[in-house]
């Protein structure tokens, strides 16, 4: 029994589709797209078919740009001998808002996972090496997440690179700031104990 029209149950089974947002959220968001003025509605359709149609990936680093070479790629003040390796543009997004590294990334767009059908020729690895290959990148930063996917992905990738006698390094894991021991599991204790530093 349908409890909304047709067009109202079709948009909430729309946002229904987005990533974290369940039934009543994808309701509250229909009911308030409807409540909007046709001018904010429309502008709202408008920003995602532009952005469907406009956004492209980057030819140098695969991450996302609206035509051309992304403002990292095209920066001349990055440090374009170390490149660091994410899985997802928002991976760029999280480690930009550090403020601390001032080299180019490289965008795979996924990690390999077998189970979800996703190998080496489905990532843009290929791009990666053609990169390397041109000499100028001395240190290759492997910022994969530190899951199973993750850390296969960043073995393979580290395994490819060795020919070209580039630095392969890793992001260092361990405890986060605020957190405590007790908490901690078996591996993230493993991994900070590795990770340590003189002080």
């Amino acid at each position: 029994m349908e409890y909304f029209p047709a067009p109202l149950e079709k948009l909430v089974e729309q946002f229904a589709k987005l990533p974290g947002i369940g039934g009543k959220s994808a309701q509250r968001l229909a009911f308030y797209v409807l409540g909007l003025p046709e001018s904010e509605a429309q502008e709202f359709a408008d920003a995602i078919l532009d952005a469907k149609k406009n956004v492209t990936c980057c030819p140098v680093c695969q991450n996302l740009t609206a035509g051309g070479l992304c403002p990292i790629c095209a920066s001349q003040k990055r440090d374009s001998s170390v490149v660091c390796v994410v899985a997802d543009p928002r991976d760029v997004i999280a480690i930009e808002r550090a403020r601390e590294f001032n080299g180019r990334y490289h965008v795979l767009h996924g990690v390999i996972s077998p189970m979800n059908h996703i190998g080496p020729d489905d990532l843009h690895i290929k791009s990666l090496l053609d990169r390397v290959a041109q000499g100028e990148v001395q240190e290759v930063i492997m910022a994969t997440n530190p899951d199973t996917e993750g850390e296969a992905t960043a073995m393979y990738i580290a395994r490819l690179l060795r020919p070209f006698g580039v630095r392969v390094t890793r992001l260092a894991y361990g405890i986060p700031v605020g957190g405590h021991l007790e908490f901690a599991d078996d591996a993230t204790l493993m991994r900070a104990l590795e990770g340590r530093r003189e002080i």
